[in-house]
């Protein structure tokens, strides 16, 4: 049983989260909801909880600010949402779990299958400076969380040169030099970054635009990036790179 709390300063929020966690009264044992940020810091020291669901915004505080006061973040968070746009996409590259409401039960079904594989707290704790980062600068430069099989690699996204595919793994080359391979697909970073000047030039290469350094003519032609690797452009990718890549240049 994961003992685990709640802190949403709207009732009717708790209400509809405590309905859904009611189908698995076998995996959760809600000990306490809190509805402050100082309610929910006197709750965690009381319970020394296993998870807590936690809400962004609470009254005129967040839920940022609940976690900086917290002395030892030992314990998982999924965080729960109103926030659109720009702010859930700081939340994919950070990989850390929220819940968007009004909170759909699939959506919260797959939460629970995630919290099978808890994440260690000292990696938490890296993954929710990468978010404040992304929620900070907004459109500027943004952080990634990776996962790998020795652990997490946090990576700015301007250092991403491309990312290759390899069946069901992906290999991440960056203008440092390394290469980090994860076992999410190369469809996962596609979607992930598709607002940063990201662009599927063929089946198996997402290429940074911003470090292409020239293109080749040919019958799909190729790309020549700032580390002076070749990657081949797919004829029916051609016409919409190059549109992207005159716009950027």
């Amino acid at each position: 049983m994961i003992k685990t709390i709640i802190i949403d300063d709207e009732q009717h929020c708790i209400d509809s989260l405590l309905r859904l966690i009611s189908k698995y009264e076998d995996v959760f044992s809600v000990v306490e909801t809190f509805n402050t940020v100082h309610a929910g810091l006197a709750g965690v020291k009381k319970w020394q909880p296993d998870l807590v669901f936690l809400d962004i915004k609470i009254n005129n505080q967040t839920g940022f600010d609940f976690l900086k006061k917290v002395d030892t973040i030992n314990f998982n968070v999924i965080f729960t949402t109103a926030f659109e746009t720009y702010a859930v996409e700081a939340f994919r590259f950070s990989a850390l779990d929220y819940l968007l409401k009004p909170i759909d039960k699939d959506d919260f079904h797959e939460t629970v299958l995630k919290l099978k594989n808890v994440v260690e707290t000292s990696i938490l704790k890296n993954k929710i400076d990468v978010l404040l980062h992304n929620l900070k600068v907004e459109n500027a430069l943004k952080r990634i969380s990776v996962a790998t099989p020795d652990g997490y690699v946090f990576i700015e996204v301007s250092d991403i040169l491309y990312c290759k595919a390899d069946i069901n793994y992906t290999h991440i080359f960056t203008k440092l030099g390394d290469k980090i391979t994860t076992s999410k697909t190369l469809k996962t970073f596609e979607k992930l970054l598709l607002n940063n000047h990201f662009y599927r030039v063929h089946n198996s290469f997402l290429v940074n635009l911003f470090y292409v350094k020239k293109y080749t003519k040919g019958k799909g032609g190729y790309v020549t990036m700032k580390d002076n690797t070749n990657i081949d452009v797919s004829i029916r990718r051609k016409d919409e790179f190059m549109k992207k890549f005159i716009k950027l240049s």
